[in-house]
């Protein structure tokens, strides 16, 4: 039992990397680091218990700040665990993160399955019952997150002047995913917001409790820790995060309770008499975690951007202003009526020590009034005295401080000025003004519970009266809506009851027509039987005619489609040969140049084809020789490879061998040794019979043989091991040699394929080069045979304007001599000689142009050869690494998937093998709900105490974990 100690708070200091809108912006990284525990801005350097740069990960944040708590948490402490920053300083990553995903999880989760880690590797004689609250202080409201209709929550003292949220919903757990379906219940009714700062603000102080008990069934000791894990509001500047309405209201509530939080910690590090506890539900909730019994620790998260520089530093002030903050911390343990017993005899052996002193002290008083002289040994010896009662004082002090959880005095407590009556009634004073506060809570906590019932109703009333009234306007246009149609439905009666009247006295005279139409009806019908015998007869007459004119046609088609044929075939007979011909004759040129140019591509394609061809064969003969190549590697280190075989089998054999000739000897060196001692005994028995005075001369030839034996023997033996350590060296060294050739195989092979791959690489290569350069000349030959069939065009076009002009000359001179005779068709002349000399000149310069735009197309050719020969080969290259990177990355993550699938198979085995002798998770059940058993949770029924005072039928039920039905019907 550990006696209360001093600690001071830890505070860790956390730097988030720049985000996207500060690196947009162009800030500046700040902070700049040495070692682990200091950080310098703005030329001033912060130490802390440890400096977490930009790069740390979330599971070394979480092994740095909070893996120690959970250990002290199962050991009976309490905890507490804080963000605290600027808004977007990374408060809800550090303590949350990502919920479910295992590298970017925060502390929160990583703690729960941490805490039930460590109960399954604990011993198996321990129970625990665990409890989780998740609330949020709102608008300085606390709100339940597991009971939303729970809006204003008071927050009280137990017995031991330690502060809890009176009404908060408790839940008992007894697995990880049990406690993370509760986080994710709470978080989903926690309240966020957008800023300008950060997509997912939050904008409450969220509370994380988690309450551990656990008793040892064999010693009946029992333990509890508490841990608070709080994830704060981020402190902001309107300025910079544009709130407005809800959201500003929001604001300066944070702003505000983080101002009593900064307070508290002030007046806590100046160590002046009043703490501020209460100025704020936060401070208020954490009195025991600030200056209390809890072991805190404090995680400062800061903005590396220097436009938030002046955030950063009071942030850091902040921090080192709460580092020098000392709580008392002790053990929360529940004495066992074995150790009140205890503790119950040294306190009446010391009354037993105090009574016999008083006793002492009373008879020597009265010797001394008597006049007696008390001798010096009769004397009472203070010293001695002091001792006994000071070791049972520490013996009685050690026992109280381990029986209760350490309760600390009041901080603001009134010093040694005031009197001991003053201080009682100070006191009294004190704690009748918070019975007051709290009671002041509850009430303002059940008007709030009863404002929001009488809110619900309202709205449920409002929305009932919005029903009623659509209903009621519903029914008043169906009410308008029947009385139009009735309106209407009476005109129509009275217009129906005139049309009957006029029916009335039309229906006699109709009847009379009716009559009259009788009668005529009948005429007519005889006159209609009269008509139709001679329409039949007419009918049949009719078909006849028509089966004539039908027969009559048939012959008229017939005879017209014979004419037809005989047309035809005297149209084929004589045809038109001669016109064909003429309209051939036009085309003739065109024809010619068409193929012209089948024929020029003819050739293009038959010179690249034996080029290619060439190329292919030198490609095969390399491939070939770089096969042969290959072959005869590998033929040599078969080779090699048999021979070191065959070698080695020689050489096993030759140990077989060499082992047998050392059984031999032994064995003859056994023989030897055995005829040397028959002989010795021998030798001595005749030299007794012979003389006995020689016997010591027997016995120093005897014993120099023997000794001359047994030292060729052990040279014999020591030449043999020396021989076969010889052997055995060589036969490791041929085995080394041995796994060298079958790895240099193995590497050659290896390198084989390769080059076979890279073979088939180069020749895929080479296929698609030929390919292209094919196209290359084939579009080149193209050209070509397009410049000369321009050039021959041109070439006749230049002929036949010669000839052109020439016959254009004799045309003037004939019209010169006409003109001498007859001067009359001159102008018409001239005005055609004008007119063909522009169409030459145009004709020139176009050939002019046709030139310069055929001499430019073959200064580009060469450069677009180029671009497009450097794009495929930039896309080649582009395509090759992004297969290599495509194997890579499905190389990883096979590689990842195969050892996260490891590591959770042995994770598994090893906590199914921690199970089965592990602490065990007990679930209590509340009254009135039956308990309901899960494969790997059964309800088990107990009696006695435990389950955190909750009972079923006089009985605690509880469930535990780590067990199966199996191992419980066991």
């Amino acid at each position: 039992m550990a006696d209360p100690a001093e600690c001071n708070i830890k505070v860790m200091c956390r730097f988030r990397p720049l985000n996207r809108s500060e690196v947009d912006r162009g800030d500046k990284y700040v902070p700049k680091f040495q070692g682990d525990e200091t950080v310098i801005v703005g030329g001033k350097p912060y130490a802390f218990d440890r400096v977490l740069q930009s790069n740390t990960t979330q599971e070394q944040v979480y092994n740095a700040c909070a893996q120690k708590i959970v250990k002290d948490v199962l050991d009976g402490y309490n905890g507490t665990i804080f963000a605290y920053g600027q808004t977007s300083s990374g408060k809800t990553h550090t303590m949350e993160g990502n919920l479910h995903e295992t590298n970017s999880m925060g502390i929160i989760p990583r703690i729960v399955q941490d805490i039930f880690n460590y109960i399954y590797s604990m011993d198996e004689n321990l129970e625990f019952h665990i409890k989780v609250s998740y609330f949020e202080i709102y608008l300085d409201k606390i709100r339940d997150l597991l009971d939303v209709s729970k809006t204003n929550l008071s927050v009280h003292e137990d017995k031991n002047r330690v502060p809890y949220v009176k009404g908060c919903t408790e839940r008992f757990v007894c697995s990880p995913e049990e406690v993370m379906d509760t986080i994710d219940e709470g978080k989903s009714n926690r309240h966020v917001a957008v800023t300008n700062m950060n997509e997912h603000s939050s904008r409450s102080h969220s509370i994380f409790l988690i309450n551990v008990k656990q008793e040892n069934t064999q010693t009946e000791q029992k333990l509890s820790g508490k841990l608070y894990l709080v994830d704060l509001a981020g402190s902001e500047k309107v300025s910079k995060t544009g709130a407005e309405g809800a959201v500003l209201d929001e604001a300066k509530n944070i702003n505000k309770s983080l101002s009593s939080l900064g307070n508290v910690i002030s007046a806590l590090a100046e160590g002046t008499t009043y703490v501020p506890y209460r100025d704020s539900k936060m401070t208020r909730i954490l009195q025991d975690s600030l200056g209390g019994n809890c072991r805190t620790t404090i995680i400062i998260c800061c903005s590396p951007s220097n436009y938030n520089e002046a955030e950063t530093k009071t942030t850091l002030m902040f921090g080192q202003r709460a580092k020098t903050i000392k709580n008392t911390v002790c053990v929360n343990v529940e004495l066992t009526a074995e150790q009140w017993k205890k503790k119950y005899e040294r306190e009446k052996e010391r009354n037993k020590v105090l009574r016999n002193t008083i006793t002492w002290l009373e008879n020597e008083l009265n010797r001394w009034r008597n006049g007696e002289t008390v001798p010096v040994d009769e004397r009472y010896d203070k010293e001695k005295a002091n001792m006994d009662t000071l070791a049972l004082d520490n013996a009685v002090i050690n026992d109280m401080s381990a029986s209760t959880p350490g309760v600390n005095s009041l901080p603001g407590a009134p010093g040694a000025r005031l009197t001991d009556a003053e201080k009682q009634k100070c006191e009294a004073e004190l704690t009748k003004l918070y019975k007051q506060l709290d009671d002041k809570d509850d009430e303002i906590n059940q008007q709030s519970q009863l404002v929001e019932k009488l809110k619900q109703q309202m709205l449920d009333q409002d929305e009932l009266l919005a029903s009623s009234r659509r209903d009621h306007d519903n029914l008043q246009s169906e009410l308008t809506r029947l009385q139009v149609e009735n309106e209407a439905s009476k005109e129509e009666v009275k217009e129906v009851l005139q049309a009957l009247e006029e029916l009335a006295v039309n229906y006699d005279q109709k009847s009379q027509e009716v009559e009259n139409k009788t009668k005529e009806f009948e005429a007519l019908s005889e006159e209609l039987n009269q008509k139709s015998t001679i329409l039949t007869s007419i009918d049949s007459e009719l078909q006849k005619l028509k089966e004539m004119t039908n027969h009559q046609k048939k012959r008229v088609t017939e005879m017209m489609s014979s004419l037809l044929k005989d047309l035809a075939e005297i149209g084929i007979a004589v045809g038109s040969n001669d016109i064909k011909q003429h309209e051939g004759s036009g085309m003739i040129d065109e024809e010619f140049t068409v193929a012209r140019l089948y024929i020029s591509k003819l050739k293009s394609e038959v010179k690249t084809m034996v080029k290619r061809c060439k190329q292919l064969e030198s490609v095969q003969s390399e491939s070939n020789k770089k096969m042969d190549e290959n072959d005869k590697e590998l033929a040599a280190c078969q080779l090699r490879i048999s021979q070191h075989e065959a070698k080695i089998k020689s050489l096993t054999e030759y140990l077989q061998n060499v082992e047998q000739k050392k059984r031999q000897l032994e064995e003859n060196v056994d023989q030897l040794s055995e005829d040397l001692v028959k002989l010795s005994a021998h030798e001595k028995v005749n030299a007794m019979e012979k003389e006995i005075q020689s016997t010591n001369e027997v016995k120093e030839t005897v014993e120099k043989q023997i000794q001359s034996h047994r030292e060729a023997h052990q040279k014999q033996i020591s030449s043999l091991r020396d021989e076969l350590d010889s052997k055995e060296k060589l036969i490791t060294d041929l085995q080394d040699q041995n796994q060298k050739i079958m790895l240099e195989q193995e590497r050659l092979r290896v390198e084989h394929e390769k080059l076979k791959s890279a073979d088939q690489d180069k020749s895929r290569k080479l296929q698609e080069l030929t390919v292209m350069q094919d196209r290359r000349e084939q579009a080149r030959q193209d050209l070509k045979g397009l410049e000369e069939t321009v050039a021959k065009e041109l070439q006749t076009l230049h002929n036949l304007r010669k000839l052109f002009v020439q016959d254009l000359a004799t045309r003037v001179k004939k019209s010169a001599e006409m003109d001498s005779e007859d001067t009359g068709g001159s102008a018409a002349q001239k005005q055609k000689i004008a007119f063909l000399e522009n169409n030459l000149e145009q004709l020139t310069k176009v050939h002019k142009q046709l030139v310069r735009d055929n001499a430019d197309l073959r200064g580009e050719l060469p450069k677009l050869d180029k671009r497009w020969r450097a794009t495929s080969e930039r896309v080649k290259a582009l395509e090759t690494a992004l297969k290599e990177a495509k194997e890579n990355a499905v190389r990883d993550r096979k590689r990842y998937q195969q050892e996260v699938d490891r590591i959770k198979e042995a994770v598994r085995a090893k906590n199914m093998a921690r199970r089965g002798h592990s602490a065990q998770i007990a679930k209590p059940i509340r009254p009135g709900q039956p308990p309901v058993a899960s494969p790997t949770h059964p309800v088990v029924v107990r009696g006695g105490g435990g389950g955190g005072g909750l009972f079923q039928n006089n009985q605690p039920v509880a469930i535990r974990g780590g067990m199966t039905n199996k191992q419980e019907n066991s």
